[in-house]
């Protein structure tokens, strides 16, 4: 009777061991695509980049082992040094400058005003719309000539001599910062706009029963239950910066897609390396140097962001 009661009990777990296993490969099944997709074109290429990263290879001769000479290289190349500036300089404007430019908007259009449904369309269309298009529209308006709107602007109302905008070493910069501001501010109003709605009204109340005018209600009361919005936007915003490759492209790439030193970027330079210099190793080695400079600093952000939680 008891070898019978066991022998019950034994198969009795090993069909259910069968029904769990049969879940487990359908559940399996489901994420198997995606899993496939990310291993085949992300995981495998950052592996990848890891291993060319310390070799030399043109893609068609034999890899060559060369250890750190990739960095080495790197940080004696002139353009290389260029690129990493012009990121760094790109991203300390752009990002505290598209902050102030989204969370103004997302305050000025969070107010009950006439048409503030089309004016929220009309800040958010830059960023939905296709870059070739908004690209030629701000080309047009910041043309090097005379005739561009902007320059007619400078001229006749601030009297001052027209700007060469994208075609100059001296305002290449400068341009993009401002276009990059304007296309991708619309986006973080739309997070800063649903930051602000998740504020509750009796917090104005009680300021205002405190005394509080609209700029203490901003400064005490909007900007702190923001923080977490902002270090979001901030994070991704930081990512974004140095990953700006498509508009130094369309901005200050020219005809033939060479961008000078005054506007080339860490992404454009990897570009360079890898798909017209043929230099895959460098290519990498540069890639690896981007994403420890990205990981540092959202590294950063985070710790500060725990720390100023915790005081």
């Amino acid at each position: 009777m008891s070898n019978e009661a066991s022998l019950t009990q034994a198969q009795r777990t090993k069909g259910m061991s069968a029904r769990e296993r049969k879940r487990a490969l359908v559940a399996y099944s489901f994420i198997a695509p995606n899993f496939i997709g990310f291993a085949v074109f992300t995981l495998g290429p950052i592996i990848l980049a890891f291993i060319m990263a310390f070799t030399e290879w043109d893609g068609s001769n034999p890899m060559k082992f060369v250890g750190i000479g990739n960095f080495s290289s790197l940080f004696a190349d002139d353009r290389f040094l260029a690129a990493l500036k012009n990121t760094i300089v790109y991203s300390l404007f752009t990002v505290p400058l598209t902050l102030v430019a989204a969370l103004g908007l997302a305050i000025l259009l969070n107010q009950k005003i006439k048409g503030r449904t089309f004016f929220r369309t009309v800040a958010f269309f830059p960023y939905v719309a296709s870059l070739v298009a908004v690209a030629a529209v701000w080309n047009m308006l910041f043309t090097p000539s005379k005739g561009g709107l902007m320059n007619q602007l400078l001229m006749n109302v601030f009297h001052t001599e027209p700007l060469k905008w994208a075609a100059a070493p001296n305002t290449v910069m400068l341009t993009i910062i401002l276009f990059s501001i304007w296309k991708n501010m619309g986006y973080y109003m739309v997070i800063y706009l649903a930051g602000l709605q998740g504020i509750s009204e009796d917090l104005y109340e009680a300021a205002s029963l405190d005394g509080a005018n609209s700029w203490q209600k901003f400064w005490y009361v909007t900007l702190p239950q923001l923080k977490p919005t902002t270090f979001f936007v901030t994070v991704m915003l930081t990512i974004s910066c140095f990953k700006i490759y498509d508009i130094v492209y369309m901005l200050a790439g020219g005809s033939n897609g060479v961008v000078n030193k005054s506007a080339i970027v860490l992404v454009y330079y990897i570009y360079e390396e890898a798909f017209r210099n043929w230099k895959l190793g460098s290519a990498s080695a540069a890639a690896l140097v981007l994403f420890a400079i990205v990981l540092v600093i959202t590294l950063i952000q985070f710790r500060g962001e725990k720390n100023y939680a915790n005081d």
